[in-house]
């Protein structure tokens, strides 16, 4: 009984949403390029249901690239139509399309002369008369058996909203970069946008050593600096090695005297580097590859400039 009742609201809504398709045609067009060419901010309005779908929409607008808020129709109708701007253009979101609310914020809309498209099921409602564009979202029926409660009059509107905000972001050449700088707390948004400068240990983090030291203090320069390795230079102060803890104890197999050796023979030579530009998460892919939990970056003269490490890039949160 459960399974079949879930099935079938399932396919009320599916057809609800099969049905905007035939439906769609020049007034969805026309309200895309409203929206396109708006220099303000898409308003969205609606209460109940279609308000909650509208929070929705207009979040899916402003991450985007559509810039947009939600405007709650009985808080317009005392003082919040003041956000309203005379650039901006109002989404209205009303099944009935006679919503009381939401008519009630015509008069002060037509004054300010900004557009209005509306979505709703009733085309011959005063909502649809007054609105520059109006997007047929009716349904057939809804899902709830006694045929009160929003269910596929919501799911069909919140798709449309879908449709113009997709439609949209492709008109605008909106790009996966531009999707993460409006997600800059988000796993994507990391991915895309931080860079190795933003994590790197430079200046007096750095750990640096001359080749010619002693390996005495190498190992007191990995052990203040506390990331396990120490770049080393020659006496140009250009990269010739690192020595990492695993190199230490490597050597310490190998030579008794390992604290009296200088750096020089010890250290790796060719060590693996990053440029400063290059996003974290392809310095986590190089670390990967090599099994290794550090990258050097050098400036334009090959100098050492900082030291990223895989906990640097891991405490992100960037997987």
């Amino acid at each position: 009984m459960v399974l079949k009742t879930a099935k079938e609201v399932l396919k009320i809504e599916a057809n609800a949403i099969s049905k905007l398709i035939k439906r769609l045609d020049e007034s969805f067009i026309k309200a895309v390029d409203i929206l396109f060419y708006c220099r303000g901010r898409v308003v969205v309005t609606g209460i109940g249901k279609s308000g909650w779908i509208g929070n929705k929409i207009a979040a899916t607008f402003a991450s985007t690239g559509t810039p947009a808020f939600f405007l709650h129709p009985a808080e317009g109708g005392h003082g919040d139509i003041g956000m309203v701007m005379k650039n901006d253009v109002m989404l209205a979101i009303s099944n009935s399309g006679e919503t009381r609310e939401i008519n009630d914020l015509l008069p002060p809309i037509k004054r300010l002369g900004i557009k209005l498209i509306s979505m709703t099921g009733n085309l011959k409602s005063l909502l649809a008369k007054e609105s520059d564009v109006t997007l047929d979202v009716r349904v057939d029926k809804e899902a709830c058996p006694l045929g009160l409660a929003p269910t596929a009059s919501t799911t069909a509107a919140l798709a449309m909203g879908d449709a113009l905000a997709i439609s949209l972001l492709k008109k605008r050449g909106f790009k996966k970069e531009d999707y993460a700088f409006f997600h800059p707390g988000g796993q994507l948004g990391k991915k895309l946008l931080l860079k190795v400068d933003h994590l790197m240990h430079r200046g007096e983090e750095l750990p640096l050593i001359h080749s010619n030291d002693s390996m005495k203090e190498a190992l007191l320069e990995i052990t203040s600096k506390k990331l396990g390795v120490t770049t080393v230079v020659n006496g140009k102060g250009k990269l010739c090695g690192i020595i990492t803890d695993g190199d230490l104890r490597r050597a310490l197999e190998k030579h008794q005297d390992l604290l009296l050796k200088k750096a020089g023979e010890i250290m790796t030579t060719n060590p693996k580097i990053i440029k400063a530009s290059s996003l974290a998460v392809e310095a986590l892919q190089v670390m990967e590859k090599y099994s290794i939990t550090s990258l050097v970056i050098l400036d334009k003269k090959n100098m050492p400039e900082g030291v990223i490490h895989l906990h640097d890039i891991l405490k992100t949160g960037i997987v």
